[in-house]
């Protein structure tokens, strides 16, 4: 069965990070939602999402097609329920679309906003939706104990060395993964270390927690329940409740909580933000969508900071921060709870961050990573600078 994730209308509730991803590509848990669904499948997936960025994500189709809300993370029930539909059966959950099965003709016109021509067959079980911004560290303990027992199931963990000290046995440690003179607490939840990564001394690591793979914790690190730090990363300081979706690095000391970083972000030393309000209240977020100020009924709540964002050294975000896509932020006071897509400067005000600048950061970084910061990474950042251009 040909597997397709599509994005519906929830992918704009869920920018700035969907700017520059299909909704599948976003990481809770130790995997991205798209990876899940392949794990629970067996089976490579593909994307019907926006078309400026379908040449990055393709779309297959076949004679034979399976369409999955992108927006929900996989699990056992929902898969027997899935693997039960018929073509034409439409899996639904009130008035939300989990999947359909389809033929080819009937799967290249599909609209996920009609679930008229469907039969419908209503599921009630509760599962993990991702529907704004802030449901990623909510459900991130969640899927990491899901993901941990799906990575796990019928294989032997590596081992740690000795200098280690690890409290419970709820740890699975992958191959050339490495560790020393640090703790790991997995009393209150389970941690995951990936392969080739590596946990510096002295650092102090509380489950449930992933460190996936290719990715280091430097010295004397502080490392709180319910965080992801996704591939290729670099992390220090302090870190509670918060997904590193990859490839972004918060090397230093500093605070980061409750919050979700997108890929190719760095934090300067000494960064910080705040997660609960003076006054306790309610924490709002940026809305695209409304243009404004949305309720997140949390009263804890950090930073959301979009791919390719960065702030300089000693910056300090405010409860309930949008950093949008390649947005650059320095300079001394605190800048405003939203900070739009590709600006440049701080509390002092902002500039546009150009795109020509932009990229000229963006080349240096992949480079770093040896990769390539080709024309089709650079098409899709040209089209979002379009897209935000009314909000800088």
């Amino acid at each position: 069965m040909n597997i397709i994730l599509f994005d519906d209308l929830n992918r704009q509730n869920l920018f700035p990070l969907t700017f520059t991803r299909p909704v599948s590509q976003i990481r809770i848990g130790i995997f991205t939602i798209a990876e899940k669904w392949e794990k629970y499948f067996g089976a490579k997936v593909s994307f019907k999402t926006e078309e400026y960025l379908q040449e990055k994500f393709p779309k297959i189709l076949s004679t034979q097609n399976l369409l999955i809300n992108a927006s929900i993370c996989p699990d056992e029930n929902l898969l027997e329920a899935i693997d039960k539909l018929q073509e034409g059966d439409a899996l639904i959950s009130e008035s939300i679309l989990l999947a359909v099965k389809l033929n080819e003709n009937a799967a290249r016109s599909f609209d996920p906003s009609d679930i008229d021509p469907y039969r419908k067959q209503q599921y009630i079980t509760p599962f993990t939706k991702i529907s704004y911004p802030e449901d990623i560290f909510k459900n991130n303990d969640i899927e990491l104990r899901k993901d941990f027992l799906l990575v796990s199931k019928g294989r032997s963990s590596a081992n740690l060395s000795c200098t280690n000290t690890i409290l419970g046995d709820n740890i699975f440690v992958e191959e050339d993964a490495e560790a020393e003179c640090s703790v790991f607490n997995t009393k209150q939840g389970p941690i995951y270390l990936g392969k080739n990564s590596s946990v510096w001394e002295g650092s102090l690591i509380r489950g449930s927690f992933a460190l996936c793979h290719d990715s280091q914790i430097k010295m004397g690190a502080k490392i709180y329940g319910q965080t992801t730090i996704g591939p290729f990363s670099r992390v220090g300081g302090e870190i509670n409740n918060a997904v590193i979706f990859g490839y972004s690095s918060k090397g230093h000391d500093g605070y980061l909580g409750n919050s979700v970083l997108g890929e190719w972000c760095n934090m300067g030393a000494d960064s910080n933000n705040s997660n609960l309000k003076n006054n306790y209240a309610e924490v709002k977020l940026w809305d695209y969508n409304k243009n404004g100020f949305r309720k997140t009924g949390l009263q804890f709540c950090g930073l959301i900071m979009a791919d390719h964002a960065k702030c300089a050294i000693n910056t300090m975000f405010n409860t309930g921060t949008v950093v949008g896509v390649s947005a650059n932020v320095f300079g001394a006071g605190f800048p405003r709870n939203y900070i739009p897509d590709f600006s440049w400067g701080g509390a002092h005000g902002f500039e546009v961050y150009t795109l020509n600048k932009m990229f000229e950061t963006a080349e240096k970084v992949f480079e770093r990573r040896e990769l390539k910061f080709n024309d089709v990474e650079k098409n899709i950042l040209r089209k979002v600078f379009e897209l935000t251009d009314n909000n800088r």
